[in-house]
């Protein structure tokens, strides 16, 4: 009995022991590791900011502070870095990254760019939800929407994959507006750099880049705002019609409005499907600290940027709800996005 009693007790102590190692082992994970953050448009805009913001402050709030490194990898309205992470990064933790807010939506409307399945990505979590306009250079013909209608406005933007391309094509067809896209452009900066310089009449930004970064743009009259690419009007901008409200019968109002939807999942991070969910957990754990970092929000306060975080799991359940939608409608806007 006592060389029973002592095996039992030795069995146990080793059992205990190997729990405690694993556990140390989990909460020292990504120490000397390095964590790559993917951002899928140019220096510049709003992602590029918020993604290295994030990577900033996030190795901090991870279990072994390993270092972050934001990585720019534009292309194919950042659906270069989508694909990246879904079938060639690594899923075990030290990938993630920031693409477009139609992520959701590019592979129910047949963007043949887009190689992956929404709802597989980890989904870490939210920084803000995103008003993004439409603006016109203050000598274009057009200065309103509803000068669009009559008026051809030539607008830059960064390509199929992007807001910049799918929400004035899909203006064009369900609103009679007349843009004429000019594609090529990595980001949102080099597209008003563009629209500046003469090159294009119109461009599209978010909102909070345009009144922070361009400020003087909007003091001084330099341009005005076409259209709003939300579900509503907001309050900086009582005047400027929502894409919704253009649209010339309710079908239409229904496709902008399911488009605008994409305002909400707004400026978020992923990673690679197939993750450990214990690794998910980390992510979604540092990034939900993140946002509550002194430090991190001392940066958001100084820039006046916009900060409406959404943990991962919220942000799970609103891609859900928004990959489901009316199949005769969704061909409609598959075929106005994909036409010439």
């Amino acid at each position: 009995m006592t060389m029973r009693a002592l095996l039992t007790a030795s069995i146990m102590t080793t059992a205990i022991v190997t729990m405690q190692n694993q556990a140390e082992a989990q909460r020292d994970y990504y120490r000397g590791k390095t964590v790559n953050v993917y951002i899928g448009f140019a220096a510049g805009g709003s992602y590029d900011y918020y993604g290295r913001l994030v990577a900033r402050h996030i190795g901090k709030h991870l279990p072994g502070n390993p270092t972050v490194v934001p990585n720019s990898m534009p292309g194919a309205g950042s659906l270069r870095a989508a694909n990246y992470l879904y079938t060639v990064a690594p899923k075990d933790g030290t990938a993630m990254g920031i693409v477009t807010q139609t992520l959701p939506l590019e592979p129910a409307l047949g963007n043949p760019g887009a190689k992956y399945n929404a709802n597989e990505f980890g989904w870490i979590g939210r920084v803000t939800n995103v008003a993004d306009v439409a603006i016109a250079w203050h000598t274009a013909k057009a200065r309103s929407a509803a000068d669009l209608r009559s008026i051809d406005s030539t607008m830059a933007n960064t390509g199929p994959g992007s807001t910049t391309y799918g929400f004035p094509k899909l203006l064009n067809a369900l609103a009679g507006t007349r843009f004429i896209l000019v594609r090529g452009y990595p980001g949102s900066t080099q597209a008003m750099l563009a629209m500046e310089q003469g090159e294009t009449d119109s461009a599209s930004t978010s909102w909070n880049t345009l009144r922070t970064s361009k400020a003087s743009w909007v003091r001084d009259k330099q341009v005005n705002v076409l259209i709003m690419y939300t579900s509503a009007r907001i309050k900086a901008l009582p005047d400027v019609p929502a894409a919704p409200e253009l649209a010339s019968d309710e079908d239409g109002r229904k496709i902008l409005a399911y488009y605008a939807s994409s305002a909400d999942v707004g400026r978020f991070f992923i990673a690679p499907p197939g993750l450990a969910p214990e690794r998910l957990a980390d992510l979604r754990n540092a990034f939900d600290r993140t946002m509550q970092d002194p430090d991190f929000k001392s940066e958001i306060d100084k820039t006046s940027a916009d900060l409406e975080p959404m943990s991962g799991a919220e942000l799970q359940k609103l891609i859900s709800t928004i990959t489901d939608f009316s199949p005769l409608l969704i061909d409609r806007m598959q075929k106005i996005l994909t036409a010439p």
